[in-house]
């Protein structure tokens, strides 16, 4: 029997009303839930991609991914491992400015965590922070035992593939060469 792992799931289409509630639809079926979701433009014009991160076992996975494959306003459905891609996530803290200012090691905090400030005022400092998970969630866990966070709140993750091109790209590639043979 297979371990649940995370995997990431890419999925290509156009950008249609209520395309996400039937996708979404497919993982509460199979009592799946979604980790991380993010939806962007893609690359190619007029495509948008959905990246989403879930645990699952190996088969359950690749049957989500057919079952998305079949919708209609899907273009291509594929699922990765961490290893075939390059992610990461963004992160923002909101701390009190006073507290964090009394806080010893502050520049060596922010450059520990390879972190920014993106806006101070006299009664909150908010703090960026990209990486993977566990990158975020350290500087999470350091400020909160030190001196408290006021907000916090992480993106969904964002992700490539390490091939040079999008999937996509590629399926594309070949349905139009298989058209232009035709003509």
């Amino acid at each position: 029997m297979d371990t649940k792992q995370l995997y990431t799931l890419i999925i290509f289409s156009e950008n249609t009303v209520g395309l996400l509630n039937q996708i979404t639809v497919i993982f509460t079926r199979r009592q799946l839930n979604i980790e991380t979701l993010s939806v962007s433009p893609s690359a190619i014009s007029g495509i948008h991609k959905f990246t989403i991160t879930t645990f699952a076992e190996r088969d359950m996975i690749e049957k989500v991914v057919k079952q998305i494959d079949k919708r209609v306003d899907i273009l291509k459905a594929y699922y990765n491992t961490d290893e075939d891609l390059v992610h990461q996530e963004i992160a923002l803290y909101k701390v009190s400015t006073a507290l964090f200012m009394k806080m010893e090691g502050v520049e060596e905090l922010i450059r520990k965590y390879n972190a920014g400030v993106l806006e101070m005022n006299e009664d909150c400092l908010v703090i960026e922070k990209s990486g993977h998970y566990r990158e975020t969630q350290a500087l999470f866990e350091e400020l909160r035992r030190s001196i408290g966070v006021l907000q916090f709140i992480r993106s969904g993750r964002i992700a490539i593939t390490k091939s040079k091109v999008e999937p996509l790209s590629d399926m594309l590639s070949s349905m139009e060469e298989k058209i232009n043979m035709k003509q």
